[in-house]
């Protein structure tokens, strides 16, 4: 993992507990995000998630359980850049340009694997203990 020095598109100041705080809860999300699209188990993205992100993610993971499979993700690099940071404190926007190796089992046999380059652009929001993702985006580079 490498994080990048934050380059703020925005009129408030990010102190480094809050911008190591939104890195751990982001990656911490990634690893639960991993766990429920292997398992199909939506309930492990309640904590880490929110919104239309959780709401996107637990769809996928309902349509692949509906058709016998299981996706697994094994993250290699993610490279993190903070590019936004609300003035009211709300929101953190984030790049992570990241690399990962895909497989697609069906009834635990690997069917299809590819490693996969892409940019994702996640905006987290601040809940009682932790920042959770409220919008995860990618595109393949």
């Amino acid at each position: 993992m490498h994080v990048a020095p934050a380059h703020l598109n925005g009129p408030r100041e990010l102190s480094p507990v809050t911008e190591q705080a939104a890195i751990r809860d982001y990656l911490e999300s990634w690893k639960d995000l991993t766990a429920a699209l292997e398992e199909n188990r939506p309930s492990l993205l309640d904590a880490d998630f929110v919104g239309t992100a959780k709401d996107k993610l637990t769809a996928t993971i309902q349509e692949q359980a509906a058709l016998g499979i299981q996706t697994r993700y094994q993250p290699i690099h993610h490279n993190i850049q903070i590019i936004f940071y609300s003035p009211e404190g709300l929101s953190i926007q984030l790049a992570d340009n990241i690399e990962y190796d895909v497989q697609i089992l069906n009834k635990g046999a690997a069917q299809t694997a590819r490693q996969v380059h892409a940019r994702y652009i996640a905006v987290l929001t601040p809940t009682e203990v932790r920042w959770r993702v409220r919008l995860l985006q990618a595109s393949s580079e």
